[in-house]
């Protein structure tokens, strides 16, 4: 489980936490993941049609409530990390948590995959709700099941549905996002199954599983995480038990839980094959998910941005709908969260600079998508831990290869000069671009004073 650190804020330390409590493994096995390896290695080694006592029955009733409550434990946990009082705080809350992930996550090294397989859920639930609210606020929400708690707010009325209606907000809060965010999380469980862990590690258990399946094996995975992951769902979880008084709570409690259940149910299987139903609201984050957060060797995080290349690739394959992709990214932009820009900045009468400077995406909705608004974290190429928020343009910001151009007819020696105060010792010096396209600001973030990107600065 994540320890705490003297060097991260108490946002920070949530964060870590969280993910820890998610897909993190622990001596005391009380993670999500843990829970669920438990059921499947209990259930694959005991016979299905053997009897079983009223003791054993009841142990099994006590385990698959103390599953469920976790796992609604975790889900209310991510709501309250990414959602506020109205649309605006939504987005703000949901920015700092998804850029604060990305920053915790390494770039390089051995632990990127095995990092970003751990946080890979939780970003998708987060990117879940967001793109759940944008498709509400245009008015292209067609499944039935959420369009019945909306019932009494237009999509106008949405963005400020809390305050217009606190009562029926909560309801769909409860029977809608919450299921969203379980069903992020659930979405590849039975990949942990023992029969999907002997394609990914081997009968030996020695095999890379990160590493590229064969067309047979990747289908047999998907069969399996499928089916073990409804299973898990409707016997591992199941409905709760209710706690309540009187006979007409518990039967409104049982069918909200039942629906809730259907619901996920609907979302897992719609999102394995989407076409145009609410499947696309898990299915377009995870795709974006897999390559910012990729597990794959050929992780390149210079390549982060072109994210949206390989989703309109997959919505013209059919594997997706488009118009769901772009929603995505009126909500993202071309840039993710925590992303490292590198810019030119402007003198004092607009010229361009002689230098180059360093900032971090920090904020969702860029009014345009290749303008990323991000904080400042250099000036004068010096770090700063406070600096402004501000929109970096396409001409200033140097992953665009005509911009970068412009800097290009800066000498060696200022270049090396720029990459001396920006770097931290010579050793990342020799392994930095002379001319660097983007940067990565994980050390930068891992100083606790540098962790405050989203406090409010204009």
């Amino acid at each position: 489980m994540a320890k705490d650190s003297p060097h991260q804020t108490h946002y920070t330390r949530q964060i870590h936490h969280l993910l820890g409590k998610v897909y993190g493994k622990s001596a005391v096995k009380d993670s999500l993941l843990d829970r669920a390896i438990g059921y499947f290695e209990h259930e694959e080694f005991c016979p299905s049609d053997e009897q079983i006592s009223t003791d054993e029955s009841r142990l099994e009733l006590m385990e698959r409530t103390a599953r469920h409550s976790n796992l609604l434990s975790i889900a209310l946990t991510i709501l309250e990390l990414s959602e506020g009082d109205s649309f605006t705080e939504n987005n703000r809350k949901s920015a700092q948590f998804l850029g604060t992930i990305q920053l915790l996550s390494p770039t390089e090294g051995k632990r990127v995959a095995k990092s970003n397989e751990q946080s890979k859920s939780v970003y998708k639930a987060v990117l879940s709700l967001r793109l759940l609210d944008q498709l509400i606020i245009d008015g292209k929400m067609v499944e039935p099941y959420i369009n019945k708690f909306l019932t009494n707010i237009s999509a106008k009325q949405y963005s400020d549905f809390a305050s217009h209606d606190s009562e029926a907000h909560q309801r769909f809060v409860a029977q809608v996002k919450v299921p969203f965010i379980m069903a992020a999380l659930l979405q590849d469980i039975g990949n942990y199954h023992p029969k999907a862990q002997n394609i990914l590690l081997g009968s030996d258990g020695k095999l890379d599983p990160f590493r590229t399946l064969e067309i047979k094996e990747r289908k047999e995975l998907l069969q399996i995480n499928y089916r073990e992951t409804i299973k898990y769902l409707t016997e591992g979880l199941g409905i709760p038990a209710f706690v309540g008084n009187t006979k007409e709570e518990r039967e409104q409690f049982l069918t909200d839980e039942q629906d809730k259940l259907t619901f996920i149910k609907l979302l897992l299987k719609t999102s394995v094959n989407p076409k145009h139903t609410i499947g696309n609201v898990l299915k377009v984050p995870q795709i974006y998910t897999s390559i910012i957060l990729s597990t794959k060797a050929s992780y390149n995080y210079k390549l982060l941005p072109q994210v949206f290349q390989v989703l309109n690739k997959n919505a013209q394959l059919g594997a997706c709908a488009k118009g769901v992709v772009d929603a995505l990214y009126t909500i993202t932009g071309m840039f993710p969260q925590g992303f490292g820009i590198v810019y030119m900045p402007s003198g004092e009468f607009g010229e361009q600079g002689d230098c180059y400077e360093y900032a971090i995406v920090n904020n969702l909705y860029p009014k345009k998508a290749e303008y990323p608004i991000c904080r400042l974290t250099t000036r004068k190429l010096t770090f700063i831990s406070y600096g402004q928020n501000s929109v970096i343009p396409k001409s200033s910001n140097l992953y665009f290869t005509q911009t970068a151009k412009k800097l290009a007819t800066l000498s060696k020696d200022r270049l090396n000069e720029i990459l001396e105060l920006l770097s931290s010792n010579s050793q990342e010096r020799k392994q930095l671009d002379l001319l660097p396209r983007c940067w990565q600001a994980n050390e930068f973030f891992s100083i606790k004073a540098n962790q405050n990107l989203w406090n409010k600065t204009e």
